[in-house]
Parts: C-alpha cells; sequence; structure tokens
C-alpha cells in the first residue's frame, strides 16, 4: 500500500476524499492541536464530575439494564475491561482490511471531537495502530446496530489494550505481539474509556463508505456498458436527447442521458427511429431513467453517509462548555440502515436492468441479428448462454437480499434496548449486492465486446472503441467454449475499482 502525506483530523473531521486516502491508499493519520485540545478539556471536565460522585451511566454504573446498578470507584478499571471481553463475542468471517481500517479511522475522528471523555492516550494509541499497521481480527456478524456496533467494536477495542488478535505485515498475531512488533504499548483503561470504544456505529457506517465507493463505480460503469451493448444492437439514440430531459428535470437522469450521448458519439450503428425500428425494449430505452434514478438514490446515501463519518455516536456525551453530560441515543444506527437498505434497492436494479440487457445480446430472437449466444458455432458450442444464466442468478438473490433489514428489530437487554436498526446487517447486504452487480456487469461488458466482434471497429464510436480494447486486454476475444469464471471476476473487481471509467488504474483481481 502506497503511502501519501498525512491526513490530519480536525474538528470539522475528515473528507471523503480524505477517508479514500487513509483506507486505500495508506495515508498516515493524526489529530489537530485544536482536537487534543479538546480531548483533553473533556477528560477533565469528567474526572471532575467523578470527584463529585456523580453517577453517570457507564462510567460508575453497569450497562443496558444493568444501568440501575452504581460500582464503587475501584471498580472502574475493571468494569471497563470486562465489557470489552463479554462484548467481543462476534462471530463470522472477518471484515476485509479496507473495513477494518475505515472503522479505525471513523472511531478516531468519533473520540477526537472531544465529547468522549477517554484520555488523549486512547486516541493516540488508536492512531498509532492505524498508522503502524496493527488491525485488528474483527468478525463480521453479532451487531444489532443500536448501541451501536457493539460486539464488532469490542473486537477492536481488545486489540488496544493487547488481547484479542491483529493482522500485522501480513501474519495474524494474538494482539499483544503485533503491538510489540509495532513498537506500540497497550493501554490500561480507565473511566468510561470502554464504553467510549464499542458505543457507535462505526461497523456499519465503514462498510456503508465502502461499499458506497464501490456503487458509484457500479453506476458509472454501468453507463459505459449500456452505451456498448446499445451500440451492438443498433439502438436508437432519440431517448437521450436532452430535450426528453429537460420536461423530467432530475439532474441524474440528464446526467446519464449525457453520458450515453458521449458513449455512443461517432458511432455508425446507432441513429434515430426508422420505420422499421420505431422504439428499442425498455432496458435500452430506459436507461437514463433506470440509471438516473440509482444515482439519485445514490447522491441521498452519500449525503447520509458523510455525516455519520464526522459524528460523535457513543453515549453518554459530555459537553464541558455547558458542564453537562447527557445520555442520549446517538449511537442508534437509523439512519444508517435505511441508507444502506435503500442502496441495496438502488443497486439491485443496476444489475436487474443489466442482466435484461445481456438476455438481448445472447437471444437470437431479439440480438439484431447476431449469432445465437454470440458464437458462430451454436449448437456444438454455448457461447455466452450459460454467462446469462449466471447473470440471472445473482440478480434471483438480489432480489432477497434487497428485503429491507431496517424493518426488522429484536429487543435485548431484558427489554431496556427495545428498538435496534440493523443497521449493519443492511450495510453487509449492501456490499454483497453491490459485489454481485459487479459481476452482472461484467457478464454484459463480456458479451457486449464479443458482439462487437461481428461489427467494423473503424465505425464504433471512439469511445466505445477505446472501451473495447480496455476489455480486450483483460478477456481474450471468444474462440471456442471455454470457463469464463475468473475473467468475470477480474473484470468486476476492476469495475468495482473504477477501473473501467479510469483505465490508468492498475487491472487487479478481487482477493
Amino acid at each position: 500500500m502506497m503511502s501519501y502525506a498525512s491526513v490530519v483530523i480536525d474538528e470539522e473531521g475528515i473528507t471523503f476524499e480524505t477517508f479514500c486516502r487513509v483506507v486505500y491508499q495508506g495515508a498516515s493519520v493524526d489529530i489537530s492541536e485544536r482536537c487534543t485540545a479538546n480531548v483533553v478539556k473533556c477528560r477533565e471536565f469528567l474526572e471532575g464530575v467523578l470527584r463529585e460522585q456523580k453517577t453517570v451511566y457507564g462510567v460508575n454504573t453497569g450497562f443496558g439494564k444493568l444501568s440501575s446498578v452504581v460500582l464503587p470507584e475501584a471498580y472502574s478499571e475493571a468494569l471497563q475491561v470486562n465489557l470489552l471481553r463479554s462484548h467481543a463475542c462476534a462471530v463470522g468471517e472477518p471484515f476485509p482490511m479496507e473495513v477494518v481500517r475505515a472503522m479505525m479511522l471513523l472511531r478516531l475522528v468519533s473520540l477526537a471531537r472531544g465529547f468522549s471523555g477517554v484520555r488523549l492516550e486512547i486516541v493516540h494509541v488508536l492512531r498509532d495502530c492505524l498508522n503502524a499497521g496493527v488491525y485488528p481480527i474483527i468478525p463480521s456478524k453479532g451487531s444489532l446496530g443500536a448501541s451501536g456496533d457493539l460486539a464488532p467494536l469490542a473486537h477492536l477495542g481488545l486489540c488496544l489494550i493487547g488481547e484479542g488478535e491483529a493482522l500485522y505485515e501480513g501474519r495474524r498475531l494474538p494482539a499483544q505481539e503485533a503491538l510489540l512488533l509495532a513498537g506500540i504499548h497497550p493501554v490500561v483503561l480507565q473511566a468510561k474509556e470502554g464504553l467510549a470504544l464499542i458505543n457507535g456505529t462505526q461497523a456499519m457506517t465503514a462498510v456503508g463508505l465502502t461499499t458506497y465507493r464501490q456503487a458509484m463505480a457500479v453506476v458509472r460503469a454501468a453507463n459505459t456498458i449500456a452505451a456498448m451493448t446499445i451500440e451492438a444492437l443498433n439502438g436508437i439514440v432519440d431517448p437521450f436527447a436532452d430535450p426528453i430531459q429537460r420536461v423530467r428535470p432530475y439532474p441524474e437522469q440528464a446526467s446519464v442521458a449525457k453520458d450515453l450521448r458521449t458513449h455512443l458519439d461517432g458511432s455508425q450503428y446507432v441513429g434515430a427511429a426508422r420505420p422499421d425500428k420505431v422504439q428499442d425494449a425498455y432496458s435500452l430505452r430506459c436507461v437514463p431513467q433506470v440509471h438516473g434514478a440509482s444515482l439519485r438514490a445514490l447522491n441521498h446515501i452519500g449525503e447520509t453517509l458523510f455525516i455519520e463519518m464526522n459524528s460523535t455516536t457513543d453515549n453518554p456525551l459530555l459537553f464541558p462548555e455547558e458542564g453537562l453530560v447527557y445520555s442520549g441515543g446517538n449511537f442508534h444506527g437509523q439512519p444508517v440502515a435505511l441508507a444502506m437498505d435503500y442502496l441495496k434497492i438502488a443497486v439491485s436494479e443496476l444489475a436487474s436492468i443489466s442482466e435484461r440487457r445481456t438476455e438481448r445480446l445472447v437471444n437470437p430472437q431479439l440480438n439484431e441479428g447476431l449469432p445465437a449466444f454470440l458464437t458462430p458455432d451454436a449448437g456444438r458450442s454455448s457461447g455466452m448462454m450459460i454467462l446469462q444464466y449466471v447473470a440471472a442468478s445473482l440478480v434471483s438473490e438480489n432480489k432477497v437480499l434487497a428485503h429491507p433489514a431496517s424493518v426488522d428489530s429484536i429487543p435485548s437487554s431484558a427489554n431496556q434496548e427495545d428498538h435496534v436498526s440493523m443497521g449493519t446487517i443492511a450495510a453487509r447486504q449492501a456490499a454483497q449486492i453491490t459485489q454481485h452487480a459487479g459481476d452482472v456487469l461484467a457478464i454484459e461488458l463480456i458479451c457486449a465486446t464479443q458482439a462487437l466482434e461481428w461489427k467494423e471497429r473503424a465505425k464504433l464510436s471512439p469511445a466505445t472503441r477505446k472501451v473495447y480494447e480496455w476489455v480486450r486486454k483483460l478477456v481474450p476475444s471468444y474462440v471456442a467454449d471455454r470457463s469464463y469464471s475468473k475473467e468475470i471476476e477480474n473484470l468486476a473487481a476492476a469495475i468495482l475499482e473504477g477501473q473501467l471509467n479510469d483505465p490508468a488504474k492498475a487491472v487487479g483481481s478481487r482477493p
């Protein structure tokens, strides 16, 4: 991973651009002098509250339903360590490294704002682990999404005290050993600090932001791939005319239509309606409306995630300027849960319409005279037949995954926590749907590129010709039946990384 100039977290937090620099490009992180002062001031305020022997949830009380149990000061340190140990019971495959880095960064942003009451030492050790590449092993399943992402974040917190496991320099190690190798001393938790580490929405938000990045690459790629299919099927360009978009003035619809016009400009295979072909099928004609609606949804989802990225979401929160401590509900993941369910639907539709275009490319009754299943030897060879089957299977699976997780709730903690968001489930499902969409679009792109083999290269638009050449570096032309699994995966990985619309990026395979 390349190293970039340090990202400084200030009172405003971070931008999505700096988030990506840290998570994907290895930029180091620090916090501003003002944030440092805020953290110190908030801790001093908390210690003053404790000296006055005031009761503060999770500081000198039990947790959840046990909040009525008031504990003596001598129990404070054990209370925080026991909290991490007892809550670190998530299960399932570990989150990918980029999600863990995102979780660490987002937790750091939240704590650095100076409303959580942790010591500066906690902020520094979290920063140092992120910068040194000590990544906690965090199982991906087990969060209800309120009181935040308790179980996943507990695994993150355990690493900071030298317990649990961590990935360091490519090796999975006991956290104590990983910290030692990185020259980082484990912290000894004090009042409030265990709770401040685990109470928040950083797991669902981390998955949400990394998925949103891929989803935006998907929608951009979908426009390009649709244009290639339209050209391969001798499509009609009238539906993409600017006047049509002006009278239904969604900016995202207009943006998609403009994209299609740009990609198809100069092609000798597309044109206006004619007596023998007045209209194309919806999967070609309605691309601006369908892709545009998904893009509009993603823009809204991004707004939600960018607010959450720079929010303080633990409980209780301390406000030194006002001299107040509040127990509230900022840990509740409902805003992210709804956004992730929305993303699931928006990206599912991009895959759904893509699969319909693939069907038109391979079906001899619909593909404008192209060979059946895009093979000159149909019958003895199956050509692209089963690629469409795979796309159909993934689209069908997406329909199941797109069922909203946020409409479900199971009470917990003896009914004290009686409404939860299931936001992390929604985020994980959104990530899976987005991966599927990458595969489905890769299949359409393979078929569209193969369909263009029956066109004269000089008559293609300059834009599609460039994409054709890019695809051929990853997927050779069809000569005889072969397995396409690895080629679909490689092409999908490139699409999800934004390489289709930025060929300068290096081509890589999905891990």
